[in-house]
């Protein structure tokens, strides 16, 4: 009776075990990525990407696509964010889905959405992914970074500022530059503190520090290097390594930063959907997003690194549901800065 027992034990626990390999054989998701190109390559051949990218970025990575998925061309339509969500809106009331997948800035990714354009269906790939940096229809794919600069010729070492709160200590009165029209930052810092409130009280108490606000975060890098102010608080990261490379007197935040998303959106019912899906799904996995971080872009993957150290440690992203709230952060940014 007890070897009985024992080879019941022993048969259920093998059992256990092949189903365990069974499934973690199974791709995520369902299908692998491999059995969604099967299924592309009986469409057109095609995807219709509506995608802001600077084509120094487009000739470095869609080839990548292009060689891991022959038979299958990028239709990479250019324009800036806000012209290719009015064009896909516009077209869809026409009648006529004509983009396969979205890859611009949130903010209007959020438009298409509001006109009921955009598929729900997650990516299996959204899994790897932080909640900040994801929605039901949108998932980041770069990132750009507001953190705080400075000039190392004027900033002495151990005054060098390791949060963006630090901006409101007295000691930068008269020696800060900013983007006039920067008010992610109050979104970060709400994020940060968990309140309105106190974020709004840390930029009153920067903004005491008689900021002066030039248009252009390129003019704001070129301020630092030439020492015309001694430091920034709305800084883009990716501004700076290649700078500092030249010799440039520079040193930036990497402790925390503010994060604008530049999201991937797949419309709905779009006119080569396993296309469509392929696309998405390899833009948004570790081997896709490789290819934007060598193409230059700052990747969204938590586990893949940009080639340059401009991804701070601790992000406050600006989501979809901030963007909404948009105008009354704007306008909360303008009054403590008395901005017109």
């Amino acid at each position: 009776m007890g070897k009985a027992r024992r080879f019941s034990v022993t048969a259920l626990c093998s059992l256990v075990a092949g189903f365990a390999l069974l499934f973690s054989q199974a791709p995520v998701g369902g299908e692998s990525i491999d059995e969604v190109y099967k299924k592309a390559l009986k469409e057109e051949g095609v995807v219709n990407c509506y995608c802001s990218l600077a084509q120094i970025n487009a000739e470095k990575i869609y080839p990548v696509f292009e060689k891991r998925f022959p038979g299958i061309k990028i239709n990479h339509v250019d324009a800036t964010s806000d012209k290719l969500a009015a064009r896909a809106i516009t077209e869809a009331r026409g009648g006529r889905v004509i983009a396969d997948v979205l890859e611009f800035g949130l903010e209007n990714v959020v438009q298409v959405y509001e006109q009921g354009l955009l598929s729900e269906k997650p990516l299996p790939e959204a899994s790897e992914y932080p909640n900040n940096l994801k929605g039901s229809y949108w998932i980041a794919n770069n990132v750009i970074f507001f953190v705080g600069a400075w000039n190392t010729n004027l900033v002495k070492k151990e005054e060098e500022p390791k949060s963006l709160d630090d901006f409101a200590d007295p000691k930068w009165k008269g020696r800060l530059i900013a983007e006039p029209r920067d008010a992610e930052i109050l979104i970060g810092l709400t994020h940060k503190h968990k309140s309105l409130e106190k974020a709004r009280d840390v930029l009153r108490r920067i903004a005491a520090n008689n900021v002066e606000f030039h248009k252009g975060h390129s003019q704001l890098a070129e301020f630092l290097v030439a020492g015309q102010a001694a430091a920034c608080f709305t800084c883009y990261s990716h501004h700076y390594p290649s700078r500092i490379k030249k010799g440039a007197p520079l040193g930036y935040m990497l402790t925390e930063g503010v994060a604008g998303i530049i999201a991937l959106a797949v419309m709905k019912n779009p006119p080569h959907p396993n296309t469509a899906w392929l696309f998405g799904r390899w833009a948004q996995s570790e081997e896709g997003q490789r290819a934007y971080a060598v193409g230059g872009r700052t990747p969204a993957h938590p586990k893949v690194e940009p080639r340059e150290p401009v991804r701070p440690k601790t992000i406050y992203a600006v989501g979809a549901d901030d963007i909404k709230q948009f105008a009354k952060y704007e306008k909360v940014w303008k009054e403590i800065f008395k901005l017109r």
